[in-house]
């Protein structure tokens, strides 16, 4: 309904309300309850709606001679049972003198029970959940013939002005498609937890590939086939007013607590949602038959690809089941914490780069105090490094890691010519004074943006009095705090504003890296 119009039935309901009316779902005894509320639903088909305590027992009764897993009536406390779902708001509990026998009968009256509105819709849903299995997630593929007979039939009747017509034939074409948009839902949402549970029950997955695919390709053949059609159709539709169409359906709309206002606005947004699904606007704007379409052929897709890997891990034997299950051996037997924790970081690889400590031949030949940069190289393992397994795990000799020494020697001067860059432009930032209205060129700016970088990682919380500080490329950056201070610096770039600090550079030879 539109927004603002009155619910008959629902409007003492506030939001914790509804929510609490799930209430019973979780409760200690919620089969019981479900089964007190089966028994209302089962009278409620018989055409009798307020029960009294025995006649919910008598069809209690009934229900557990049909079902086994029933609970006796005889064994349950109804009263407390039927009060807790008043409480709830799932039922309403009423008086009814007329079935007073005796005097003190009808001073104590009798209560008698049936669901709310709103207790009736949580029981439905309830048992819709409860109820859903493979057999709900279908698309219907025959749908698309009724839709375009529909439509067909609501040109004919908008054009001949039958407003009752109209108002069948616009009120079945809504119901139709929500049913189609809720059916793909449950379907493609179905796939994908097929798709995540294969791994434990691959039996269900092969039991049903073959149903899955051909379902999924008759449903696709027939939405290629009709969708031109159905498009063809609305506009034809359409072509017979618009409006006109709207303000029939309106006005053969029965709702008693919605405006004729209302109702127009009801009836053209179903039309735009209709439309919207199966004609665009423009010819680059998909509608929702076109991405259903797409989204079927990739379910088609993923279904075959799901098929390859169940069937390749079951031709191997090794699926991730019992790789997880070997793996939950091992940590089970695992004779200590430390081995438990060495396990973990050699299955997920949690370990440092195996290459790092590969230790050289003749450790006493080479000085430990020596940089990465100046000691000889140590040779490794090709399959080391790419792969991580040590030598003599494979067949053969592994192949050493080709070194490029000429590589390495333009690497290491273009890293000298970068630092030495560096030195120059930060030694003119340090004879800079950075009030001065002289910008700094790129390098200069460079070298600035990077201590600033330093000084400001090394905030603490809380200290905002603290001065701030970095050095390299010899000299040193220190941001003061300044309250009511704003330094200025230029560049060619434009202009670095800090606010409440302030910034000096001198000279620090110590920070500089030897050549």
């Amino acid at each position: 309904m539109a927004h603002g119009t009155p619910s008959f039935g629902l409007d003492d309901f506030g939001l914790d309300d509804r929510m609490r009316l799930f209430g019973y779902v979780t409760a200690e005894n919620r089969l019981a309850y479900l089964w007190v509320l089966r028994a209302f639903d089962a009278a409620r088909a018989s055409y009798q709606v307020v029960l009294h305590t025995s006649e919910v027992v008598a069809t209690l009764a009934g229900l557990a001679a049909a079902h086994p897993d029933c609970p006796d009536p005889a064994g349950l406390e109804l009263p407390r049972l039927l009060d807790a779902l008043v409480d709830w708001g799932v039922l309403d509990r009423g008086q009814d003198g007329a079935r007073a026998a005796t005097l003190a009968e009808y001073r104590n009256r009798h209560s008698v029970y049936q669901f709310t509105e709103a207790g009736y819709r949580v029981h439905r849903a309830v048992e819709s959940v409860l109820a859903a299995g493979l057999d709900d997630s279908t698309l219907s593929r025959l749908v698309f013939a009724d839709l375009l007979a529909d439509l067909k039939a609501l040109a004919a009747a908008n054009t001949a002005g039958d407003a009752e017509e109209v108002h069948r034939k616009l009120s079945r074409l809504d119901r139709a498609l929500a049913d189609v948009a809720e059916r793909a839902a449950r379907f493609y949402h179905m796939l994908s937890d097929l798709g995540r549970t294969h791994d434990v029950r691959p039996e269900v997955f092969l039991t049903h590939k073959d149903a899955l695919l051909a379902h999924l390709r008759d449903f696709h053949d027939e939405l290629q086939r009709y969708t031109p059609r159905l498009r063809e159709a609305v506009y034809e539709v359409e072509a017979t007013g618009l409006d006109r169409l709207v303000e029939a359906a309106a006005e053969a709309d029965e709702r008693l607590f919605a405006t004729p206002v209302e109702r127009l606005e009801d009836w053209r947004r179903r039309w735009a949602g209709l439309r919207s699904w199966l004609a665009p606007p423009g010819a680059d704007v998909p509608s929702e038959a076109d991405r259903l379409a797409g989204a079927t052929m990739a379910a088609i897709g993923d279904v075959l690809a799901l098929l390859r890997r169940v069937t390749e891990a079951r031709r191997g034997g090794v699926s991730r089941e019992s790789q997880l299950r070997h793996l939950a051996v091992w940590f089970t037997d695992a004779g200590s914490e430390e081995a438990a924790h060495a396990l973990f970081d050699a299955v997920f690889s949690l370990g440092g780069p195996r290459h790092v400590g590969v230790a050289h031949d003749d450790p006493e030949a080479i000085a430990t105090r020596l940089s990465w940069w100046d000691a000889p190289a140590v040779e490794l393992s090709r399959t080391l490094v790419q792969s991580g397994r040590a030598p003599g795990q494979g067949n053969g000799r592994p192949a050493r890691v080709e070194r490029s020494d000429v590589a390495r020697r333009h690497l290491r001067d273009r890293q000298l010519a970068d630092e030495r860059r560096h030195v120059e432009a930060a030694a003119a930032l340090a004879a800079t004074d950075a009030g001065d209205d002289v910008a700094l060129d790129d390098e200069q700016a460079a070298v600035l943006r990077r201590l600033l970088d330093v000084a400001l990682a090394a905030r603490t919380s809380g200290r905002a009095d603290v001065p701030l500080a970095a050095a390299a490329f010899g000299v040193r950056l220190t941001l003061t705090p300044t309250p009511g201070r704003f330094t200025t610096v230029s560049t060619k770039a434009g202009r670095l504003h800090l606010d409440g600090h302030a910034l000096t550079v001198t000279a620090a030879a110590h920070t500089r890296v030897a050549a």
